[in-house]
């Protein structure tokens, strides 16, 4: 692996005949070349540094702050649908534009105490602690290094064997619940509370639907990312009716959505048919960008804030910004039924 995002590759066009360096420009030199019809602004890498520049000037476009804390769960018990992926990039483009957000890891991969850069060996405070009680969310959170205002809770490899620990404790669905609460009264200004979860529908998932109001479900625009989706809604049903009436579906993003296929276009009209303006109208592309962030302790909008990656999940985090949780339309939770 090379030493940072200096080294690595660039995601724009191939070079063609004429198309100049961007290590030395002359404005003669570029006038001569087969483009010369457009200013040097109009050329990809010029676009990108540009807007890099804006994501990195941070705070420039203002969002609605939540009338009361968001607290979201991401899930979805098929894997490489982009779970983590989503939870960090959102996050941090939250962040960016002036909102505090906490990252709460309940994966025991750990890949997105990876992304924030954030440590999460064996010993460090993480959800794990959190979960059985000995410790604080106040002494598990830690400071992402890319961004003051994004907190998050680490996962460690301890956490793996949570699922079998928190079965004989006291109100083991609500541990995660009362330790967010904990963690407002600890001072801490948070916007939104972002819970990454593994892909599995047992009980790490259950006490993140048990602690949020709203679930957010990435969807791969792909057939067999469909086929979980309804099972996952018939476990929030059930979390609904027997111990969190207020949960329900307020956000699905469309990942890695490659417009070059069929196949993405009709899984994406499938899903904006099921689950309405629930959908955010942004997509998030297939990127390499995306893919090469994590190996650096980076979210892409960190990494390369100019791609194409970047700035579908700020638009992305714009956009469900702008959406109150109170005026989220109903989805149908369960085959068959709507809430």
């Amino acid at each position: 692996m090379s030493n940072g995002p200096a080294n690595v590759s660039r995601e724009t066009t191939s070079r063609v005949p004429g198309m100049l360096d961007s290590g030395s420009f002359d404005a003669d030199d570029f006038s001569r070349t087969p483009f010369g019809n457009i200013s040097a602004a109009d050329t990809p890498i010029a676009a990108e540094a540009q807007r890099a520049s804006q994501v990195r000037q941070g705070g420039t476009v203002s969002i609605p702050k939540p009338k009361e804390q968001r607290v979201i769960t991401v899930a979805n018990q098929k894997g490489g649908v982009g779970k983590t992926t989503t939870t960090v990039n959102l996050a941090a483009a939250l962040a960016l534009q002036g909102m505090r957000v906490l990252v709460v890891d309940l994966d025991p991969q750990g890949n997105a105490s990876t992304a924030l850069g954030v440590p999460h060996h064996s010993g460090v405070p993480s959800s794990y602690e959190l979960l059985i009680g000995e410790c604080t969310a106040a002494e598990a959170i830690q400071q992402s290094p890319h961004n003051e205002r994004l907190l998050c809770i680490p996962a460690t490899i301890d956490l793996a064997g949570a699922e079998i620990e928190l079965v004989s404790m006291v109100a083991r669905e609500n541990r995660l619940k009362s330790a967010i609460q904990e963690a407002n009264l600890a001072g801490y200004d948070i916007d939104y509370v972002m819970i990454d979860c593994p892909p599995s529908l047992g009980l790490l998932t259950v006490n993140a639907m048990v602690a949020a109001k709203e679930v957010l479900i990435p969807i791969q625009c792909e057939y067999y990312a469909l086929e979980g989706v309804g099972q996952l809604l018939r476990n929030i049903g059930l979390v609904q009716a027997h111990l969190n009436p207020e949960l329900h579906v307020s956000t699905v993003v469309l990942t890695m959505y490659d417009g070059r296929t069929k196949l993405a276009d009709q899984v994406a009209e499938e899903v904006r048919g099921h689950f309405g303006d629930a959908v955010l109208r942004s997509v998030i592309p297939r990127s390499v960008k995306v893919s090469e962030a994590p190996g650096y302790g980076m979210t892409v909008l960190d990494y390369d804030p100019g791609s194409r990656g970047a700035m579908s999940y700020l638009d992305a985090g714009r956009e469900m910004a702008s959406r109150s949780a109170r005026q989220a339309t109903a989805v149908p939770v369960a085959d068959g039924e709507s809430r």
